[in-house]
């Protein structure tokens, strides 16, 4: 087991700058979670990191050894893709055996643990048939169990569980967890699903066109997201997206107004007619019996359970807010609703840039 240390990576294709300036470090036995939208190039990071491409600047260790120039097969590392990449010509055994054998282990070592591995997958019932008779949990288990196999420094796992069913995801998600904690093998995981990022991770890298935006754990980014993108990206519903304007008696929300702390005016030092983005979470939103903060007009209802989802539109602004309510409260479509902002919950970024300005 290592610890992976990036510095500086960059990778371009021809005139695309796929990646730029991605630096970090994965300490050992962590789990860390690459997560952000298609196409921000997190799969490129943990291809790079494999050396299933080629860093065009920068450094990559794993453990105190600069792996820039080792082939992907020298470098102690395991990688799960998305679509399995079993071989459809071998049995289960040959699959999760099939790393130690061309590594000329031992045939009774090679049994040994792909029984071994095989059981604590629960596959152990499976080892004699192909793929192509397998569900698709079945066969990712098969394909994390071809990884555990080799014992290797580094697990990368590049969207594992994409192709599975939402109850078959949570299961595999949970299976996940406890695996990692049972062997601490230092694990890199890509993802653009923000519920698998929250849930797994030790430490989450978020990514967007190539950059990195930010790092931390899970409930600091949360709490704490460094800009617009990462506000909106984490967390489900996301974070609620207001454009505003300043003006000497608050925030101006179309035809309606926002009080405007003081905080903010000695932070910020608007002017008359500057526009800002304030975001708020649903939760930190409530209905309320008479004129408060805003008026909204209710759009879609979804009943969730244990609580209601609902989306309802700034009728001046044509934007959505997502809030949560009891579920025991009867509302229907195109009711107007009195809304409650916990102002002390805001944040405000640059409507241009997207950077946070407050808090």
């Amino acid at each position: 087991m290592a610890n992976v240390r990036l510095e500086g990576i960059k990778r371009r294709f021809n005139k695309v700058t796929a990646i730029e300036d991605i630096s970090f470090e994965v300490p050992d036995g962590q789990f860390w979670v690459l997560v952000g939208p298609s196409g921000c190039g997190k799969s490129t990071v943990l291809r790079t990191i494999a050396g299933l491409e080629t860093a065009t600047a920068g450094k990559l260790y794993i453990g105190d050894i600069l792996v820039n120039h080792i082939p992907a097969r020298q470098r102690d590392v395991a990688m799960v893709f998305q679509n399995y990449a079993l071989y459809p010509h071998m049995t289960v055994a040959e699959n999760i055996g099939f790393g130690l054998q061309m590594r000329k282990v031992d045939p009774k070592t090679i049994k040994n643990r792909v029984e071994t591995v095989a059981r604590s997958l629960s596959v152990d019932h499976l080892l004699d048939r192909k793929p192509g008779q397998l569900s698709g949990g079945q066969q990712q288990r098969v394909a994390l169990g071809r990884a555990i196999a080799r014992q290797p420094q580094v697990f990368l796992l590049d969207e594992p569980l994409s192709n599975l069913d939402a109850q078959l995801r949570d299961d595999t998600r949970v299976e996940l967890k406890q695996l990692h904690h049972q062997l601490g093998i230092t694990t890199i995981y890509v993802t653009h699903d923000q519920v698998e990022a929250m849930t797994l991770a030790d430490q989450i890298v978020v990514m967007n066109a190539g950059r990195i935006q930010q790092i931390g754990a899970p409930q600091s980014i949360y709490t704490k997201p460094a800009n617009r993108m990462v506000a909106t990206f984490l967390g489900s519903p996301p974070m609620n997206i207001i454009p505003v304007t300043y003006t000497n008696i608050g925030f101006a929300v179309g035809d309606q107004y926002l009080p405007c702390f003081p905080v903010v005016k000695d932070k910020l030092h608007p002017v008359e007619g500057q526009g800002f983005d304030l975001g708020i979470r649903s939760e930190h939103i409530g209905i309320v019996g008479q004129a408060d903060h805003l008026i909204v007009k209710v759009k879609v209802i979804e009943p969730l359970g244990r609580e209601t989802l609902i989306r309802a539109d700034l009728p001046s602004l044509g934007v959505q807010l997502n809030f949560q309510a009891n579920s025991d409260l009867h509302l229907s479509l195109g009711d107007r609703v009195f809304l409650h902002l916990d102002l002390e919950q805001l944040f405000v970024f640059d409507s241009i840039t997207g950077n946070k300005l407050y808090p």
